[in-house]
């Protein structure tokens, strides 16, 4: 009887905790299910429907990914991104280890550094566009005021189709390096010391044991900021939207700024997920093939 008793307050026990568990879980769960999974399913759905949010959805197949490969602002708009990435990836990578370097040393006044370079990050990014726009003024603007003292004609900014993405590359820079020098810091602290010890001793100068030490060790932060950088740069919208909002013209039109006006200005809902569903399918591809690429050279 004593066993019996024992045993139905165990199990008593551990019923209670386990729907003291799934009371802590529900309230995110069933936010996760209404306000991103069922959304992600419908978008996936009516990426293969005709809708303008008042008719019946219409099933018209692969009619929107066809119309999709003759729409120019898509072309337009998929050129913009790749580049706006191919210009933000490889200089946030480079400028925040090269901050992570620099604040990593014991110099006076780190402390105001690391949270000076940080705040960007979590600072209003509409309040950045905004004095960023005003930096950048062709005609009014400190930045312009400064190179015509060297060229005659300053670039025109983000009143350019020349220059409009690349001012929005310098600022999406500008703002993303704080935080992944952070992450860089951590790399760098978490790198035994006695490897730059046994290096030294092996006559090792400091460019060969950033070279063949520091490097190295930060091989997993590299691969995993190299992926957020990645997934990032692809679904740009916010600065876009403030900076530019996509101009001067498409110049800079990237393709979640087209998915926004497809959607919510044209009322075209089912070609806008189906450049959505194009998106995604890039993003995880481009994801998959830079962890099959650092698994291969974790094994070489």
């Amino acid at each position: 009887m004593q066993v019996t008793s024992k045993s139905k307050t165990a199990h008593k026990l551990k019923r209670k905790n386990t729907w003291t568990a799934i009371s802590f879980i529900a309230p995110n769960f069933i936010g996760f299910f209404i306000f991103t999974l069922v959304p992600v399913i419908f978008s996936l759905v009516l990426a293969f429907m005709e809708w303008d949010s008042f008719a019946t959805p219409k099933f018209v197949g692969l009619k929107n990914f066809a119309k999709m490969m003759k729409d120019e602002t898509f072309w337009i708009s998929f050129k913009n991104t790749i580049l706006y990435t191919v210009g933000v990836v490889p200089l946030t990578l480079i400028i925040s280890l090269l901050l992570a370097l620099l604040l990593n040393q014991k110099i006076r006044g780190m402390k105001f550094f690391r949270t000076a370079f940080f705040f960007p990050y979590v600072t209003s990014l509409v309040a950045i566009a905004v004095v960023w726009n005003m930096l950048f003024h062709p005609t009014m603007g400190p930045i312009n005021q400064v190179l015509k003292i060297f060229m005659e004609n300053p670039p025109g900014w983000t009143s350019s189709s020349d220059w409009a993405l690349f001012a929005v590359v310098i600022v999406s820079v500008w703002r993303g390096v704080g935080y992944y020098m952070i992450l860089y810091l951590a790399g760098l602290q978490s790198i035994p010391k006695e490897l730059y010890e046994a290096a030294s001793m092996d006559g090792a100068s400091k460019w060969k044991q950033f070279l063949n030490v520091t490097i190295p060790s930060l091989r997993p932060t590299t691969f995993f900021v190299t992926i957020m950088l990645v997934i990032n740069s692809f679904k740009v919208f916010d600065l876009v939207q403030v900076m530019t909002n996509g101009g001067p013209g498409r110049a800079t039109n990237v393709l979640v700024f087209d998915i926004y006006n497809e959607a919510f200005v044209k009322f075209n809902f089912g070609y806008a997920s189906s450049i959505a569903l194009v998106l995604f399918v890039l993003v995880l591809g481009i994801t998959v093939v830079q962890f099959k690429w650092n698994q291969i050279r974790e094994r070489a």
